[in-house]
């Protein structure tokens, strides 16, 4: 049922306009053309300024796991806005914080007891920097600043989080950054090079392997932490080959370097597990978390940490100077409670992994169209990259990358009733990123739908 009130679409249209400045937008690609608009969200769909449905295929932005429209959850938020709407955690707590912190904990693999706060993905990664960095001098090892992370991994938009990044377009408009980034291979298989390229247990190896090479070039006593997404975000989902993280952790263990685990996307299901880190069996030193921990209902973040990375703060006048205002907002922390009861009571972890070989076979499908070059991914989070030759795999340049994904495919999915998202932060790809309660009927809405504009995208190039 449609209780949203009548809109005046032209004067929201006229506001938007001149008034909203969009994030990581062309704002004249809205020149001749209506801003998209979406006002309401029911299940797994999002319906625009005039009712039109979309299948929303990235959940919002990685973030909506539950779906949309949870009753329960919004009513969890006004009840707590009604008893205690905000406090800080400078120095304070309250019920909601406390409760939350500890069901991630207990969430959480081993020793990761304590959770800091934030209200975002990008602050929980600069926090997770900052705590490093303190920590070290704490301990004696003052020199310990630099952070490694993989190529066009994006771990942030912060001046911290953007060093962290590994993607050059969206860091040069900001540079000088903070110094200490310093990039290492990622695990695409599928752009492996020439010597591991037919052997995926040598290729995790040798990627695995550049990460303690990276250590000694620059120095272990200079490296504090490595960030790692269990699946790689940007360039296409890329998921770590066995063995990759075991070999990882035990290059940290021996140089002494903290091992972040970036879960900013990959928490709370995304990958069939509370968090990826379980999935791939590694212990992290610090988990970094957002998005999914309220699907979106509120906005939250933080991190968990090792309870001997804790340890040097609970002496004496010793303190980690940082903080946020909103960080573990009454609501927020309500919300997700909340969320989380879903999760439990309706077994989403469950639902991901009884059905993500449906929704692999589904995408795997569109492997016969010659613009597919490879699908890859995990759970409910995959990539279908775009090739102009399949033989070869051979990809597009510049140019063609525009008009294909900008010149055609954002749009033409989107008219065609699939929120999804085309992007070219490395090689040209379609993410996708569902709900985790959709099933088959949306694995084949979302086959059905990349069939049809991908073919016509194939018949224009």
């Amino acid at each position: 049922m449609n209780d949203t009130p009548a809109l005046d679409v032209a004067a929201l249209q006229e506001s938007a306009k001149r008034h909203m400045w969009l994030h990581f937008t062309r704002h004249s690609s809205y020149a001749n053309a209506d801003v998209p608009i979406i006002v309401r969200g029911e299940g797994q769909y999002v319906y625009d300024q005039h009712g039109k449905r979309y299948l929303d295929g990235l959940a919002g932005l990685f973030v909506s796991q539950i779906g949309h429209g949870r009753v329960e959850v919004a009513e969890a938020a006004a009840r707590q806005a009604s008893e205690l709407a905000y406090f800080p955690l400078w120095s304070y707590a309250h019920p909601r914080a406390i409760e939350l912190a500890e069901r991630l904990a207990n969430y959480a693999p081993g020793d990761l007891n304590r959770v800091f706060f934030t209200t975002s993905g990008s602050e929980a990664v600069e926090s997770a920097w900052k705590l490093a960095k303190q920590y070290f001098k704490l301990i004696g090892q003052p020199s310990r600043y630099k952070v490694l992370s993989r190529t066009i991994a994006y771990h942030g938009t912060t001046h911290g989080a953007l060093a962290i990044t590994g993607l050059p377009d969206i860091k040069y408009p900001f540079e000088p950054l903070p110094p200490g980034g310093v990039r290492v291979p990622n695990t695409n298989f599928y752009r492996a090079p020439a010597f591991v390229a037919d052997d995926l247990l040598a290729f995790g190896q040798w990627a695995a392997d550049e990460i303690e090479r990276a250590i000694l070039r620059e120095g272990p006593e200079s490296v504090a932490a490595i960030y790692l997404e269990p699946v790689q975000n940007s360039g296409g989902c890329f998921p770590p080959p066995p063995g990759y993280f075991q070999r990882v952790r035990e290059i940290c263990d021996e140089y002494g370097v903290l091992l972040v685990s970036d879960e900013v996307i990959c928490a709370f299901g995304r990958l069939g597990h509370m968090f990826g880190s379980e999935r791939y069996s590694y212990q992290p030193d610090v988990i970094t978390f957002a998005k999914g921990v309220t699907s979106g209902y509120a906005p939250l973040g933080g991190m968990i940490v090792r309870d001997h990375l804790m340890e040097p703060y609970l002496h004496d006048e010793t303190s980690f100077v940082h903080g946020v205002t909103f960080a573990g907002h009454p609501v927020s922390c309500a919300v997700a409670l909340a969320n989380l009861d879903v999760f439990e009571k309706e077994d989403l972890l469950g639902n991901v992994r009884a059905n993500e070989g449906a929704f692999r076979a589904t995408l795997d499908k569109l492997s016969d169209l010659p613009i597919v070059g490879d699908i890859r991914g995990a759970g409910y989070f995959y990539g279908i990259e775009m090739v102009k030759d399949k033989l070869t795999r051979e990809t597009f340049d510049d140019a063609e990358s525009e008009r294909l994904l900008r010149g055609f495919l954002s749009h033409a999915l989107f008219d065609a009733g699939l929120i999804c998202r085309a992007d070219d932060r490395g090689d040209p790809v379609i993410q996708l990123s569902p709900p985790l309660t959709c099933t088959q009927e949306h694995f084949d809405e979302i086959e059905q739908i990349l069939r049809s504009v991908l073919t016509q995208a194939w018949s224009r190039l």
